[in-house]
């Protein structure tokens, strides 16, 4: 029976094993006392409860051929057209992004007029600016980084000297290397996960509203994981998926980004992820080199425990929470306030009305030709 059971659990419902296993246990329960035909009864509906399929392994979708992507660095779902990708070549090329279809062939070929040093990754907001971010900075020692924004075009074809702007970003806390650069997709806001090799990284994120006048400051949010080489939002907003070299992490975007779950990825020196074709269910994943290939593959499951991420995007506290921690505060100060002024009036009123009550005492003794009170502190010499 255990053999059988166990063979019967190991094989999903309506298998040859659990037909069997439904067969036979009947003629079991008859010759097996209450206890064994409990302990039967719970495995033959444990037998009978499909089991959740796994999810599906990755699927080679495109293989990137041109000569002019040699390094791809970043991808990113198209808003405009459907089923395509924007990329970057890393570090060395001119400023410039490619519009890939399903099948891997470049589309168009966008430049623009803009002295890049290291661009590391690229993303698409919901009305289809294309942000193009010069990021990188392996020797940290970057004053400044910037972020390139073009539109994507009304014609999907080549085009040269592309209108572009310009944001400048610094650190709080120095220079850092970085290759992700991910877009709320109700806000637009930019947020930035910076690169290190071993120890903690950090999500950084951009004013509300960026500014092309002068430099705009970055805010540490919290701590990330090491190796993130790119990320990018979900359309729903609270999930991010971030990229290494090695697999991919799913990420509650919350008051506190945390990662929940991960999954590996079939390519080595992974450099690029971005929103798979369904939009919501899949990524692609991507990796530098000529003749590079791109999969598509499920975003990871959150492991259990993990707790619902909240709409708000950046750590703010309610104004509920605001108003009743004020009330609270003004309580505390009427109430300090109270017994403060008691206190004084009883040191300032106190003693002098004590001494009033002496003083009447030592003059009704002085008419009545008795002693004085001794227990006066402050007695006045009597009239002659």
């Amino acid at each position: 029976m255990t053999l059988l059971s166990l063979a019967g659990a190991a094989a999903p419902a309506g298998s040859a094993t659990a037909t069997t296993l439904q067969q036979t246990a009947p003629r079991q329960f008859a010759r097996q006392p209450a206890a064994a035909q409990q302990a039967a009864a719970r495995q033959q509906v444990a037998v009978q409860v499909p089991l959740a399929d796994p999810p599906p392994e990755p699927k080679k979708l495109f293989t990137i051929r041109d000569e002019r992507i040699d390094e791809s660095s970043g991808l990113a779902k198209s808003q405009k057209y459907v089923g395509l990708w924007w990329t970057v070549n890393d570090s060395g090329d001119t400023a410039r992004v490619f519009g890939i279809n399903a099948s891997g062939k470049v589309k168009a070929e966008l430049s623009f007029k803009a002295p890049v040093k290291d661009v590391e990754a690229i993303a698409v907001d919901s009305e289809g600016t294309i942000y193009i971010a010069d990021i990188g900075d392996n020797k940290a020692n970057r004053d400044m980084i910037e972020v390139y924004t073009i539109p994507e075009p009304m014609k999907l074809a080549d085009a040269t000297n592309v209108k572009f702007h310009r944001y400048d970003f610094k650190y709080p806390d120095g220079a850092h290397d970085a290759e992700t650069l991910l877009i709320a997709p109700e806000t637009k806001q930019m947020f930035f996960v910076t690169k290190v090799a071993k120890g903690l990284g950090g999500f950084y994120a951009a004013p509300d509203e960026a500014s092309r006048e002068g430099t705009n400051e970055l805010t540490k949010l919290a701590d990330g994981p090491a190796g993130v080489t790119d990320g990018t939002f979900l359309p729903d907003g609270q999930t991010v998926v971030l990229r290494s070299y090695v697999d991919i992490a799913r990420v509650t975007w919350g008051e506190t980004p945390k990662v929940v779950g991960r999954a590996a990825t079939p390519l080595a020196q992974g450099e690029s992820v971005a929103v798979g074709p369904d939009g919501t269910d899949s990524v692609l994943v991507g990796s530098e080199g000529k003749g590079s290939a791109v999969y598509q593959m499920s975003v990871p499951a959150a492991k259990g425990g993990a707790t619902k991420p909240s709409a708000t995007t950046t750590p703010k506290n309610s104004a509920a929470d605001s108003d009743t921690t004020k009330k609270s505060h003004n309580l505390r100060w009427i109430i300090i306030g109270a017994a403060l002024f008691a206190f004084v009036i009883m040191i300032v009123t106190f003693p002098p009305g004590r001494r009033e009550r002496l003083d009447r005492m030592a003059e009704n003794a002085r008419l009545t030709g008795q002693a004085p009170p001794t227990d006066h502190p402050r007695r006045r010499t009597p009239a002659a």
